[in-house]
């Protein structure tokens, strides 16, 4: 049976969605994996039980993750507490003043969930350059391998 990775984001301008994509195209370099990429208003909780790893996506908004990333969140969490102990993670975003605000968000909510963070946020300052979407690729390998 195929691995099955979520790569779930937000984005506005373009930036994190491009950085999405290239997760994905990192998980689906790994042979016997499969990926779906969703926005937050598309996801249910289950969607985080039912997958084998997730990775989310969010620009850095007023210091914070995206409000439709932070909803789905506060939708789901009381839920997902005990039900996804130990499932791998990672996160990733785009920002336009250099913080990583975002990042500290998501993992302190994943951590709530028992979650299992296995690489450091890959992060671009605005438009992703061309390194960073190579960092989003392995970080998708490394996400569809853990």
């Amino acid at each position: 049976m195929a691995k099955k990775v979520l790569v779930l984001y937000y984005s506005q301008t373009g930036n994190t969605e491009e950085m999405a994509k290239a997760v994905a195209e990192g998980v689906s370099a790994v042979e016997g994996t499969e990926v779906t990429l969703k926005v937050p208003s598309e996801a249910v909780g289950d969607d985080i039980v039912n997958y084998d790893a997730i990775a989310f996506g969010s620009p850095t908004y007023s210091a914070y993750m995206a409000g439709a990333l932070k909803d789905f969140f506060d939708r789901n969490l009381m839920s997902l507490v005990g039900k996804v102990a130990g499932k791998p993670y990672v996160a990733f975003g785009s920002t336009g003043f250099g913080g990583d605000d975002a990042m500290t968000g998501i993992n302190r909510i994943c951590g709530t969930m028992g979650l299992n963070k296995v690489a450091d946020p890959v992060v671009a300052t605005l438009k992703p350059s061309d390194d960073v979407l190579n960092q989003c690729k392995e970080l998708g390998k490394k996400i569809a391998s853990s």
